[in-house]
Parts: C-alpha cells; sequence; structure tokens
C-alpha cells in the first residue's frame, strides 16, 4: 500500500507506546490523528512531543482565533511552496466555517478586513530578512505570541514535510477543488471548534527543557514548547562534528530568505571531513531548500547513521536554526541560540 513518507516509516498508533503514545493520544483528543506531517517525528520522541507543543500552544489553544492562527499558516505554507500544508490548513480555516476569507488567503488575494490582511502580509513576510515585525500587527499582544508561534512552527513543519514525505499527502482534488475543502473542513469542524485547555502538551516535555524562555513570549505555553524544541533540536546538532555544526550555523547566519543556488550549497561542504558532509548537506538543504533533499542524499546519510530518529534528527537540526533566523526577523529577541555543543 502507497505510503506518504518517502523517507521513514513512523510508529503505528496501534504499536506506539511511552511518549509516543502519549502524544498521538493527545493528537487525537485535540487535533486530528491521521497519516501526517507530525507522525514523521515519531523515531525522534522528543522532537515529535516538543514540535506537537508549539502546534497545539500556538495554533490550537492560543489565545488567538483559531480562523487566525489557521490564516496564519496558509500564508506561511503558500511562502514556503508546501501544497500539502496549503491544502490541510485551507481545509482547517474551512472547519472554522470562514470558507470565503479560506479560500481568498489560499489564492494569495488580499482580504476585504483591513486586520486580517495585516495579518496574513505580515505572516508572508516572515520568511524573509525584510519580514514585518510582529509587533506591528493591530492585535492585542497576547495574541502576537500565537500568531508567531504558529508561523514559527508552520515553517518547522513546511520543510519537514518537503524533506521527509512525499508532495501530495492529501486527495488530489483538495489540492484543485474549493468544493472539496469546504466539505473536508465540515468533517474537521467538531475538533477545531471545541474548547483546548492551555498548556497541557507542556506535561508531555521534560521540565529541564523549559528552562531559557524568548523574550516574544514568556512564561507562555508558546514560550515553553518554543524552549523544548529549540533544544530538542540543538542537541540534534551532537551527530555532526564541531565543525560541521559551526558550518551549518554560519551559512545559515548569512542567509536572507531566499532561495540559494545548489552550487552555492554545495560549496559549503568544501574542507569538511569526509563523515560530515552528508549531514551538512542534508542539514543546510532542510534548513533553505528542503524540495532538494534526494533519495541519494539519505542514502549517504544512512550509510553511517541507519536510522530513522537521526534522519529526523539532522533534518529538525537545520530546520530549527532557520526558524531560529526567522524569528530573529520578526522580533527584537535576541535570546535565540540553540544549545548541542
Amino acid at each position: 500500500m502507497p505510503t506518504p513518507y518517502r523517507h521513514t516509516s513512523p510508529v503505528p498508533r496501534k504499536s506506539a507506546t511511552g511518549l509516543v503514545a502519549a502524544v498521538y493520544e493527545q493528537m487525537a483528543s485535540d487535533f486530528l490523528l491521521a497519516d501526517g506531517p507530525l507522525m514523521s517525528l515519531s523515531s525522534a520522541p522528543d522532537i515529535l512531543a516538543a514540535t506537537w507543543a508549539l502546534t497545539r500552544e500556538s495554533e490550537i489553544a492560543g489565545p488567538a482565533p483559531r480562523v487566525n492562527t489557521e490564516l496564519v499558516a496558509v500564508a506561511v505554507s503558500r511562502v514556503n511552496r508546501c501544497s500539502y500544508c496549503i491544502d490541510a490548513h485551507t481545509a482547517l480555516a474551512h472547519a472554522t466555517g470562514e470558507h470565503d476569507l479560506a479560500e481568498a488567503v489560499r489564492g494569495g488575494e488580499t482580504p476585504a478586513d483591513p486586520r486580517i490582511a495585516s495579518l496574513v502580509a505580515w505572516a508572508g513576510s516572515t520568511g524573509s530578512i525584510d519580514a514585518i515585525p510582529v509587533s506591528s500587527l493591530p492585535f492585542p499582544v497576547s495574541e502576537h505570541v500565537a500568531y508567531l508561534g504558529a508561523a514559527l512552527v508552520t515553517h518547522v513543519i513546511n520543510r519537514v514535510v518537503q524533506s521527509l514525505l512525499h508532495d501530495r499527502l492529501l486527495p488530489g482534488r483538495l489540492g484543485s477543488s474549493a468544493t472539496v475543502r469546504r466539505l473536508a473542513g465540515r468533517a474537521f469542524a467538531r475538533t477545531v471548534r471545541h474548547d483546548v485547555e492551555p498548556g497541557r502538551s507542556l506535561d508531555l516535555l521534560p521540565r529541564t527543557d523549559i528552562c531559557t524562555l524568548p523574550a516574544w513570549a514568556g512564561e507562555t505555553p508558546v514560550g515553553a514548547a518554543w524552549s523544548a524544541l529549540r533544544l530538542a533540536a540543538g542537541r540534534a546538532g551532537s551527530l555532526l562534528g564541531p565543525d560541521a555544526r559551526e558550518r551549518v550555523r554560519d551559512v545559515i547566519a548569512a542567509w536572507d530568505g531566499s532561495r540559494p543556488d545548489p552550487a552555492l550549497l554545495d560549496s559549503m561542504l568544501v574542507g569538511l571531513p569526509d563523515r560530515d558532509i552528508p549531514g551538512v548537506r542534508l542539514a543546510l538543504r532542510a534548513a533553505l531548500d528542503p524540495g532538494a533533499i534526494s533519495d541519494d542524499m539519505v542514502a549517504d546519510w544512512r550509510r553511517v547513521h541507519p536510522s530513522d530518529g537521526d534522519l529526523v534528527r539532522v533534518v529538525v537540526f537545520g530546520a530549527m536554526l532557520a526558524v531560529e533566523q526567522i524569528a530573529r526577523w520578526t522580533t527584537t529577541d535576541n535570546e535565540f541560540a540553540m544549545t548541542g555543543d
């Protein structure tokens, strides 16, 4: 039977245990559990739990209206050209009952409501060094936290999807038919519209991973989830040697949001030990051009690191470095430094 997973074999729900089972249970209660991008992280339970926590606490249980956080996710996914995420979040926006608005944002149109238009424009700018500051949004500061969290976790998941999954995970007509997307939204409506208690996902995270909270989120569940994901991704950097980690960081620190020339990325591998080249190549592609990850690149990595978990970790290590850069562009917070050295 065809699988949407291109390079990994996620833990099935029926055989999940421990932390993975706990995350799946909460996803089933608060979101939608089907074959999808978050399950591709299940071979790295700490990364799965932290990614789910940031998704839940910003997009689902945050202080902002659910339709708004879904529109943020649609706008970000459009910039990243992640077709699955565009379709999935459009359907979830339909589930809130805002059918015309969902389709307008999916199609790149400017919403009639100027506040929503400013939100969508902000979300679409977040992948660039010229990002609009989140503080400029005409919403309460408490909502800014949810919008930035939703944008950042969408940037992460877009990269995971494009790195590890096939381009199309949802039925083909969902991408081509507004009617099908609207019907899908109706199927999701009960899940989307029920109240979700903030903070419950934090029980899935080690307390030691909730330490350096970002100034833009403070002591909110979103800030705690961001802290945990940052630390989990940073630990994954230990799969690379010190010089290799530094090379990845240096390249991403100089990134301006544009899609890089593949030849330029390959030139960044010169001088590295042979053992580190596959990992640096994957981390940089996951960060800056995830759709360019090939079967051969994954095969080169697996010759030394055969497990699904290590593949997930090196991909998320690179992806999170890029997303930290995005967080810097859209905030005045300088407290972004991943551990893992």
